[in-house]
Protein backbone atom coordinates (compact mmCIF):
# COMPACT_ATOMS: atom_id res chain seq x y z
CA UNK A 1 0.00 0.00 0.00
CA UNK A 2 1.49 3.33 -1.00
CA UNK A 3 0.91 6.25 1.32
CA UNK A 4 2.12 9.73 0.42
CA UNK A 5 2.79 11.95 3.41
CA UNK A 6 1.22 15.41 3.02
CA UNK A 7 1.72 16.81 6.49
CA UNK A 8 4.68 16.13 8.73
CA UNK A 9 3.97 13.19 11.01
CA UNK A 10 4.73 14.40 14.47
CA UNK A 11 6.82 12.27 16.75
CA UNK A 12 4.25 12.88 19.46
CA UNK A 13 1.83 10.50 17.76
CA UNK A 14 3.76 7.73 19.43
CA UNK A 15 4.17 9.53 22.77
CA UNK A 16 1.06 9.53 24.94
CA UNK A 17 1.89 12.60 26.98
CA UNK A 18 2.75 14.97 24.13
CA UNK A 19 0.43 16.96 21.95
CA UNK A 20 -0.44 16.47 18.32
CA UNK A 21 -2.94 17.61 15.81
CA UNK A 22 -6.15 15.61 16.11
CA UNK A 23 -5.51 12.04 14.99
CA UNK A 24 -8.95 12.02 13.35
CA UNK A 25 -7.74 14.69 10.95
CA UNK A 26 -5.74 12.38 8.72
CA UNK A 27 -2.63 14.10 7.40
CA UNK A 28 -1.83 11.66 4.62
CA UNK A 29 -3.17 10.93 1.17
CA UNK A 30 -4.09 7.25 1.08
CA UNK A 31 -4.16 5.58 -2.30
CA UNK A 32 -6.32 2.63 -1.25
CA UNK A 33 -10.01 3.45 -0.81
CA UNK A 34 -11.56 3.03 2.64
CA UNK A 35 -13.58 -0.19 3.07
CA UNK A 36 -17.33 -0.41 2.69
CA UNK A 37 -19.46 0.60 5.65
CA UNK A 38 -20.51 -2.45 7.67
CA UNK A 39 -24.18 -3.10 8.36
CA UNK A 40 -25.08 -2.97 12.05
CA UNK A 41 -27.94 -2.29 14.44
CA UNK A 42 -28.21 0.90 16.45
CA UNK A 43 -27.99 0.42 20.23
CA UNK A 44 -30.82 1.75 22.41
CA UNK A 45 -30.48 5.48 23.11
CA UNK A 46 -29.07 5.72 26.68
CA UNK A 47 -31.06 8.82 27.65
CA UNK A 48 -32.65 12.11 26.72
CA UNK A 49 -30.34 14.56 24.94
CA UNK A 50 -28.06 12.02 23.30
CA UNK A 51 -27.55 12.34 19.53
CA UNK A 52 -26.45 9.50 17.27
CA UNK A 53 -23.01 9.80 15.67
CA UNK A 54 -22.50 7.13 12.98
CA UNK A 55 -19.49 4.84 12.81
CA UNK A 56 -16.73 5.38 10.23
CA UNK A 57 -13.41 4.05 9.02
CA UNK A 58 -10.43 6.04 10.29
CA UNK A 59 -6.75 5.72 9.43
CA UNK A 60 -3.81 5.09 11.73
CA UNK A 61 -0.66 3.01 11.92
CA UNK A 62 -0.84 2.05 8.22
CA UNK A 63 -4.30 0.56 8.42
CA UNK A 64 -7.97 1.48 8.47
CA UNK A 65 -9.79 0.89 11.75
CA UNK A 66 -13.49 1.10 12.55
CA UNK A 67 -14.69 3.75 15.01
CA UNK A 68 -18.01 2.43 16.33
CA UNK A 69 -21.16 4.45 15.98
CA UNK A 70 -22.28 5.78 19.36
CA UNK A 71 -24.64 8.10 21.21
CA UNK A 72 -23.10 11.41 22.31
CA UNK A 73 -24.44 14.38 24.25
CA UNK A 74 -24.43 17.51 22.10
CA UNK A 75 -21.97 20.14 23.38
CA UNK A 76 -24.63 22.86 23.11
CA UNK A 77 -28.40 23.01 22.91
CA UNK A 78 -29.35 23.29 19.24
CA UNK A 79 -26.19 21.68 17.92
CA UNK A 80 -26.32 18.78 15.44
CA UNK A 81 -23.56 16.45 14.26
CA UNK A 82 -22.09 16.61 10.77
CA UNK A 83 -20.28 13.28 10.26
CA UNK A 84 -16.75 13.18 8.93
CA UNK A 85 -16.11 11.62 5.54
CA UNK A 86 -13.41 10.46 3.17
CA UNK A 87 -13.00 12.34 -0.10
CA UNK A 88 -10.82 11.82 -3.17
CA UNK A 89 -8.33 14.66 -3.48
CA UNK A 90 -6.87 13.90 -6.91
CA UNK A 91 -3.96 11.77 -5.74
CA UNK A 92 -5.38 10.04 -2.69
CA UNK A 93 -8.15 9.93 -0.12
CA UNK A 94 -8.32 12.55 2.63
CA UNK A 95 -10.47 12.57 5.74
CA UNK A 96 -12.65 15.58 6.53
CA UNK A 97 -13.33 15.66 10.24
CA UNK A 98 -16.89 15.92 11.54
CA UNK A 99 -18.17 18.80 13.65
CA UNK A 100 -21.01 20.07 15.82
CA UNK A 101 -23.03 23.09 14.77
CA UNK A 102 -26.56 24.51 14.42
CA UNK A 103 -26.84 23.09 10.90
CA UNK A 104 -25.75 19.83 9.31
CA UNK A 105 -23.13 20.48 6.65
CA UNK A 106 -21.73 18.38 3.83
CA UNK A 107 -20.58 14.86 4.66
CA UNK A 108 -19.78 13.59 1.21
CA UNK A 109 -23.21 12.27 0.30
CA UNK A 110 -22.35 9.14 2.30
CA UNK A 111 -25.34 7.08 3.44
CA UNK A 112 -24.42 6.33 7.06
CA UNK A 113 -28.01 5.35 7.88
CA UNK A 114 -30.06 6.16 10.99
CA UNK A 115 -31.12 9.51 9.54
CA UNK A 116 -27.82 10.38 7.83
CA UNK A 117 -28.76 9.44 4.28
CA UNK A 118 -26.24 11.59 2.39
CA UNK A 119 -27.58 15.11 2.93
CA UNK A 120 -28.94 16.62 6.11
CA UNK A 121 -30.25 14.69 9.08
CA UNK A 122 -33.68 13.06 9.36
CA UNK A 123 -33.16 11.43 12.75
CA UNK A 124 -34.33 14.24 14.97
CA UNK A 125 -34.67 17.98 15.54
CA UNK A 126 -34.41 20.57 18.26
CA UNK A 127 -37.57 22.26 19.55
CA UNK A 128 -37.73 24.71 22.46
CA UNK A 129 -34.41 23.57 23.86
CA UNK A 130 -35.15 19.84 23.68
CA UNK A 131 -34.12 17.26 21.15
CA UNK A 132 -36.98 15.30 19.61
CA UNK A 133 -36.24 11.84 18.21
CA UNK A 134 -37.67 10.46 14.99
CA UNK A 135 -38.50 6.92 16.07
CA UNK A 136 -38.52 5.64 12.49
CA UNK A 137 -34.75 6.30 12.40
CA UNK A 138 -33.66 5.82 16.01
CA UNK A 139 -33.82 3.07 18.61
CA UNK A 140 -35.49 4.98 21.46
CA UNK A 141 -37.39 3.73 24.50
CA UNK A 142 -40.60 5.77 24.22
CA UNK A 143 -41.60 4.71 27.73
CA UNK A 144 -38.81 6.82 29.21
CA UNK A 145 -38.22 9.38 26.43
CA UNK A 146 -41.44 11.14 25.42
CA UNK A 147 -40.06 13.87 23.14
CA UNK A 148 -40.44 11.80 19.99
CA UNK A 149 -42.20 11.88 16.64
CA UNK A 150 -42.66 9.47 13.77
CA UNK A 151 -41.91 10.64 10.23
CA UNK A 152 -40.84 8.54 7.29
CA UNK A 153 -38.04 9.94 5.14
CA UNK A 154 -36.45 9.20 1.80
CA UNK A 155 -33.62 6.91 2.80
CA UNK A 156 -31.97 7.18 -0.62
CA UNK A 157 -30.34 4.28 -2.40
CA UNK A 158 -28.96 1.73 0.02
CA UNK A 159 -25.23 1.28 -0.47
CA UNK A 160 -22.19 0.87 1.71
CA UNK A 161 -19.72 3.12 -0.14
CA UNK A 162 -17.71 5.06 2.43
CA UNK A 163 -16.05 7.79 0.34
CA UNK A 164 -16.82 10.69 -1.98
CA UNK A 165 -15.30 11.08 -5.44
CA UNK A 166 -12.72 8.96 -7.20
CA UNK A 167 -13.34 5.59 -8.80
CA UNK A 168 -16.41 3.98 -7.31
CA UNK A 169 -17.02 6.85 -4.90
CA UNK A 170 -20.22 8.75 -4.20
CA UNK A 171 -20.81 11.48 -6.79
CA UNK A 172 -22.12 14.29 -4.59
CA UNK A 173 -21.27 17.95 -4.11
CA UNK A 174 -22.26 20.28 -1.29
CA UNK A 175 -25.34 22.45 -1.65
CA UNK A 176 -25.13 26.17 -0.95
CA UNK A 177 -26.76 25.52 2.43
CA UNK A 178 -24.19 22.87 3.28
CA UNK A 179 -21.37 25.17 2.27
CA UNK A 180 -22.83 27.87 4.50
CA UNK A 181 -23.07 25.43 7.43
CA UNK A 182 -19.30 24.92 7.30
CA UNK A 183 -18.84 28.63 7.97
CA UNK A 184 -21.37 28.88 10.80
CA UNK A 185 -20.28 28.69 14.42
CA UNK A 186 -19.25 25.13 15.06
CA UNK A 187 -16.88 23.01 17.08
CA UNK A 188 -15.04 19.76 16.51
CA UNK A 189 -15.62 16.41 18.20
CA UNK A 190 -16.11 16.57 21.97
CA UNK A 191 -13.67 14.88 24.33
CA UNK A 192 -15.83 11.76 24.58
CA UNK A 193 -15.69 11.30 20.79
CA UNK A 194 -11.93 11.84 20.69
CA UNK A 195 -11.46 9.26 23.42
CA UNK A 196 -13.88 6.89 21.67
CA UNK A 197 -11.89 7.05 18.43
CA UNK A 198 -8.59 6.70 20.28
CA UNK A 199 -9.83 3.52 21.99
CA UNK A 200 -10.84 2.10 18.61
CA UNK A 201 -7.43 2.88 17.18
CA UNK A 202 -5.74 1.01 20.01
CA UNK A 203 -7.94 -2.07 19.63
CA UNK A 204 -6.32 -4.49 17.14
CA UNK A 205 -9.68 -6.19 16.54
CA UNK A 206 -11.07 -2.99 15.06
CA UNK A 207 -8.44 -2.91 12.33
CA UNK A 208 -9.45 -3.84 8.79
CA UNK A 209 -6.45 -6.13 8.42
CA UNK A 210 -7.86 -8.17 11.31
CA UNK A 211 -11.63 -7.97 10.88
CA UNK A 212 -11.69 -7.75 7.03
CA UNK A 213 -14.56 -5.28 7.07
CA UNK A 214 -16.63 -6.84 9.85
CA UNK A 215 -15.54 -5.13 13.07
CA UNK A 216 -16.44 -7.00 16.28
CA UNK A 217 -17.68 -3.77 17.85
CA UNK A 218 -19.66 -1.84 15.24
CA UNK A 219 -21.66 0.37 17.63
CA UNK A 220 -21.89 1.18 21.35
CA UNK A 221 -24.56 2.82 23.55
CA UNK A 222 -22.05 5.37 24.84
CA UNK A 223 -18.61 6.57 23.84
CA UNK A 224 -15.66 4.78 25.42
CA UNK A 225 -14.16 6.60 28.39
CA UNK A 226 -10.58 6.47 29.59
CA UNK A 227 -9.96 5.02 33.05
CA UNK A 228 -6.38 6.24 33.40
CA UNK A 229 -4.44 9.19 31.96
CA UNK A 230 -2.27 6.80 29.94
CA UNK A 231 -5.44 5.79 28.07
CA UNK A 232 -6.19 9.36 26.98
CA UNK A 233 -5.49 10.48 23.40
CA UNK A 234 -2.58 12.86 22.81
CA UNK A 235 -3.20 16.44 23.85
CA UNK A 236 -4.33 18.44 20.84
CA UNK A 237 -2.66 21.59 19.61
CA UNK A 238 -4.90 24.06 17.82
CA UNK A 239 -3.96 26.41 15.03
CA UNK A 240 -3.19 29.98 16.04
CA UNK A 241 -5.95 32.55 15.33
CA UNK A 242 -5.59 34.07 11.88
CA UNK A 243 -4.92 37.67 12.92
CA UNK A 244 -2.20 38.51 10.40
CA UNK A 245 0.04 39.56 13.29
CA UNK A 246 3.19 37.42 13.34
CA UNK A 247 4.15 38.46 16.88
CA UNK A 248 0.70 37.68 18.20
CA UNK A 249 0.78 34.29 16.48
CA UNK A 250 4.17 33.53 18.01
CA UNK A 251 2.95 34.56 21.45
CA UNK A 252 -0.08 32.28 21.11
CA UNK A 253 2.11 29.34 20.10
CA UNK A 254 4.43 29.93 23.07
CA UNK A 255 1.47 30.08 25.45
CA UNK A 256 0.07 26.91 23.97
CA UNK A 257 3.36 25.05 24.31
CA UNK A 258 3.55 26.10 27.95
CA UNK A 259 0.00 24.92 28.60
CA UNK A 260 0.59 21.61 26.79
CA UNK A 261 3.69 20.96 28.90
CA UNK A 262 1.78 21.71 32.10
CA UNK A 263 -1.09 19.43 31.07
CA UNK A 264 1.37 16.64 30.25
CA UNK A 265 2.80 17.01 33.76
CA UNK A 266 -0.71 16.85 35.23
CA UNK A 267 -1.37 13.60 33.38
CA UNK A 268 1.90 12.07 34.52
CA UNK A 269 1.29 13.09 38.13
CA UNK A 270 -2.19 11.54 38.21
CA UNK A 271 -0.94 8.41 36.45
CA UNK A 272 1.80 7.93 39.09
CA UNK A 273 -0.77 8.40 41.84
CA UNK A 274 -3.07 5.79 40.33
CA UNK A 275 -0.19 3.39 39.70
CA UNK A 276 0.75 3.63 43.38
CA UNK A 277 -2.82 2.77 44.35
CA UNK A 278 -2.75 -0.23 42.03
CA UNK A 279 0.45 -1.44 43.69
CA UNK A 280 -1.06 -0.96 47.13
CA UNK A 281 -4.15 -2.98 46.15
CA UNK A 282 -1.91 -5.75 44.82
CA UNK A 283 -0.01 -5.91 48.13
CA UNK A 284 -3.28 -5.99 50.05
CA UNK A 285 -4.78 -8.52 47.64
CA UNK A 286 -7.89 -6.38 47.30
CA UNK A 287 -11.11 -8.18 46.38
CA UNK A 288 -13.07 -7.57 43.17
CA UNK A 289 -15.52 -5.12 44.76
CA UNK A 290 -12.72 -2.96 46.15
CA UNK A 291 -10.89 -3.06 42.82
CA UNK A 292 -13.99 -1.94 40.92
CA UNK A 293 -14.55 0.93 43.33
CA UNK A 294 -10.99 2.15 42.88
CA UNK A 295 -11.21 1.86 39.09
CA UNK A 296 -14.47 3.84 39.08
CA UNK A 297 -12.78 6.56 41.12
CA UNK A 298 -9.80 6.53 38.76
CA UNK A 299 -12.12 6.97 35.79
CA UNK A 300 -13.82 9.92 37.49
CA UNK A 301 -10.44 11.51 38.23
CA UNK A 302 -9.27 11.01 34.66
CA UNK A 303 -12.45 12.40 33.12
CA UNK A 304 -12.37 15.41 35.43
CA UNK A 305 -8.75 16.06 34.47
CA UNK A 306 -9.56 15.80 30.77
CA UNK A 307 -12.52 18.16 31.14
CA UNK A 308 -10.39 20.69 33.00
CA UNK A 309 -7.68 20.53 30.34
CA UNK A 310 -10.25 20.98 27.57
CA UNK A 311 -11.65 24.06 29.31
CA UNK A 312 -8.16 25.46 29.77
CA UNK A 313 -7.39 25.09 26.07
CA UNK A 314 -10.73 26.61 25.06
CA UNK A 315 -10.19 29.56 27.39
CA UNK A 316 -6.77 30.22 25.90
CA UNK A 317 -8.21 30.09 22.37
CA UNK A 318 -11.02 32.47 23.27
CA UNK A 319 -8.62 34.88 24.97
CA UNK A 320 -6.53 34.92 21.81
CA UNK A 321 -9.59 35.50 19.63
CA UNK A 322 -9.60 31.95 18.29
CA UNK A 323 -13.32 31.33 18.77
CA UNK A 324 -14.76 28.03 17.62
CA UNK A 325 -13.32 25.55 15.20
CA UNK A 326 -13.99 26.20 11.51
CA UNK A 327 -12.07 23.36 9.97
CA UNK A 328 -13.04 20.08 8.40
CA UNK A 329 -16.35 21.16 6.94
CA UNK A 330 -15.56 21.78 3.30
CA UNK A 331 -15.31 19.44 0.35
CA UNK A 332 -11.87 18.33 -0.75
Amino acid sequence: MRVRVILSLLLALAMPFLATASFAQVGVAITVAPPELPAYEQPLCPGDGYIWTPGYWAWGDDDYYWVPGTWVMAPEVGFLWTPGYWGWGGDGFFFNEGYWGPFVGFYGGINYGFGYFGHGYEGGRWNNGRFFYNTTMNNVNVNSIHNVYNTRANEATVNHVSYNGGKGGIDARPTSQEEAAAHEKHTGPVAAQTQHAWSARNNPQQRFSTNHGTPPVAATPRASLAVHPKDLPPIERSAAPNTGNAKQTQKYQQQQEKLVAKQAQDRQKLQRQQDNEHQQMARQQANEVKTQQVEQRHQQQTQQLQQTHTQQMQHMQQSAGGGGSHGGGGHR
